[in-house]
């Protein structure tokens, strides 16, 4: 699912309900990840463990010897010389998508149920045209949660923008437009995303980025949505 909305340089691994606990939730942890583990509960546990077997596997995809993934400033994972990534889990499905630094700059994933925000949460991360936007989509193609869309794409915006900045972004910081795909058999089920940056964005090969570039999907219960962002 993650791998379609990416290109062909990334390795992305992922692992779907059961099927994904049995083939994944035995693996072994490293002595520092298994640290960071002492009070957690058992869903916790197995999201870890499975999200950084997804990543070691991506690891070997690339020639790469697996290495322990520990979060590092804000959370956000260390990955080996030479890599970036991102990884992302929720109720269901965990994934994990590494690239060569050389081939992009940064990258970004997200993955949520596909189902309706909470009450509150949309008018909390949502700007005044994002929120009009979101009510002209949920009128034209009311089969897609636009708010749990928007919400996962502006995660991944923020996934791929701190490795560039080592900089916080708030929600209210990067206008999302949303688009359907018009044409195609899976019509309206997927489709692409501009995310302007209204804070000076990062500098990459020496060009100051105003904004970025995304696709999502819907598919198996899940919205799952990906930002990369190229050196040129």
């Amino acid at each position: 699912m993650i791998e379609d909305l990416l290109p062909g340089t990334v390795v992305a691994v992922e692992a779907f309900g059961e099927e994904g606990v049995r083939e994944f939730g035995d693996a072994p942890l490293y002595p520092q990840e298994e640290a960071l583990l002492t009070r957690a509960v058992d869903k916790r546990r197995r999201e870890f463990t499975v999200v950084r077997a997804c990543a070691r596997r991506a690891m070997e995809k690339l020639g790469v010897p697996p290495q322990p993934v520990l979060p590092g400033e804000r959370g956000a994972p260390q990955w080996p010389d030479g890599l970036t990534g991102s990884m992302t889990h929720c109720e269901g499905y965990c994934a994990a998508a590494l690239v060569r630094a050389d081939d992009l700059a940064s990258l970004g994933i997200d993955a949520e149920p596909h189902a309706p925000l909470p009450e509150g949460v949309l008018a909390a991360v949502a700007l005044p045209a994002e929120a009009a936007r979101h009510e002209r989509l949920a009128a034209e193609r009311p089969e897609v949660h636009w708010d749990r869309l928007l919400f996962s794409a502006k995660e991944s915006v923020y996934k791929a923008w701190f490795p560039l900045t080592r900089k916080w972004l708030d929600f209210s910081e990067a206008d999302i437009d949303l688009t359907a795909a018009a044409t195609g058999p899976d019509a309206g089920s997927h489709g692409t995303f501009r995310a302007r940056l209204l804070v000076p964005g990062p500098l990459v090969g020496g060009r100051r980025l105003g904004h970025f570039e995304g696709r999502w999907t819907v598919r198996r219960g899940l919205v799952a949505t990906a930002v990369t962002v190229r050196h040129d």
